[in-house]
């Protein structure tokens, strides 16, 4: 047993930073993300002796992760807060957090359209940088399979967030008209 614990630690020491991150981001909060890798690197201690290559223990273990991750969700996900990646906090204006609260709230809105296996998905592949072919591993798909739900995954997120800017333009023009209205009300009872 303790042979098969070291074995583990030793598996794991290359990827344990990474895949840490990955569990924050995936939940979208720090604190989550630790419990989710915990929870996670119980299981996969204790699933070790699965592993039939060691040379595969990166997909294994992140098969792992996103398998705790859907069997813990309680609440639904879109609801968590969800982090930037560098290149958005770096695009984003002065230090005026409304500009990352935006950004943050049209992230969350492009999630709601997707499962919890295609926001692992585009995680992993957009924020961590992870190639298809890995994710072919990871998920045991064929790499078309995999760009096509990425495919697929990116275009409910979009239409979501082309829905989302047409509703809010809506309410604006309509904010707008009523704005209107009332100067025009106050201008005519000033003169």
């Amino acid at each position: 047993m303790k042979a098969e614990r070291d074995r583990f630690w030793k598996l794991l020491e290359p990827e344990y930073h990474r895949s840490m991150m990955f569990c924050r981001k995936l939940t979208g909060d720090r604190e989550r993300g630790d419990d989710l890798f915990q929870d996670a690197l119980v299981i996969a201690c204790t699933r070790l002796s699965g592993l039939r290559n060691e040379a595969s223990f990166r997909p294994w273990l992140y098969r792992v992760i996103v398998t705790t991750f859907r069997s813990t969700v309680r609440r639904p996900w879109w609801r968590r807060k969800k982090p930037l990646t560098p290149q958005m906090e770096v695009n984003l204006a002065g230090q005026d957090p409304t500009a990352v609260l935006a950004a943050r709230r049209w992230l969350d809105r492009a999630f709601e359209a997707v499962s919890t296996e295609d926001r692992a998905l585009v995680t992993l592949h957009e924020l961590e940088g992870w190639p298809v072919i890995e994710l072919s591993q990871l998920l045991d798909k064929t790499e078309g399979a995999i760009k096509a739900q990425l495919f697929r995954a990116r275009r409910k997120m979009k239409m979501a967030l082309l829905k989302q800017a047409r509703l809010e333009r809506t309410e604006n023009s309509a904010q707008m008209r009523q704005v209107r209205k009332a100067c025009t009300a106050v201008k005519s009872g000033i003169e």
